[in-house]
């Protein structure tokens, strides 16, 4: 049964199952999906399935999940060229249009839910790397995604199922 875990930028609350907890979208605010432009800063309203996760090895212990999981590697990127084939995918680094670099030194990328927003299949320009990620010890908004703290997104992550939804919501 999918499960629905609802983010809220007027409470700034992401709340489910066994959930509530304090989160932060994009600096550039919520936008409509469809209005969504790639470098915007803005995170798109609408219900994004959990597709996989990512975590860094080097920084933590695997957590148990029933998402795929992998260990994230010094080449791995993620494609935010509009016009390349591969917008809005994983990549190898090098690679040789503008990319996303996984293994981020900020830790904002220790654990990463990779979120099924533009994704299928990818429209070009409406927005890449939709991401439920760690979120700055500053509290500061992200680029276009949905933060909370570390340690909620590990007891997150252990309860997210495939197609299980986050709601971002005004």
């Amino acid at each position: 049964m999918t499960r629905t875990f609802k983010a809220s930028a007027s409470t700034g609350r992401l709340q489910g199952p066994n959930i509530d907890v304090p989160c932060v979208f994009g600096t550039g605010g919520l936008v409509d999906a469809q209005k969504k432009t790639e470098g915007d800063k803005a995170s798109p309203i609408g219900l994004w399935p959990a597709r996989r996760a990512f975590y860094r090895a080097d920084r933590m212990d695997q957590p148990k999940t029933m998402l795929v999981l992998d260990a994230i590697s010094k080449d791995d990127g993620w494609c935010d060229a509009p016009l390349d084939p591969a917008y809005n995918l994983p990549v190898r680094k090098p690679y040789p249009v503008s990319h996303e670099t996984l293994m981020r030194e900020d830790g904002l990328y220790d654990l990463v839910v990779v979120l099924g927003h533009n994704d299928d299949p990818p429209q070009p320009g409406l927005g890449s790397a939709i991401f439920l990620h760690c979120r700055a010890e500053d509290g500061r908004g992200t680029a276009g995604c949905l933060a909370i703290d570390r340690d909620d997104l590990v007891k997150l992550v252990e309860q997210l199922r495939p197609g299980d939804l986050i709601a971002f919501e005004p």
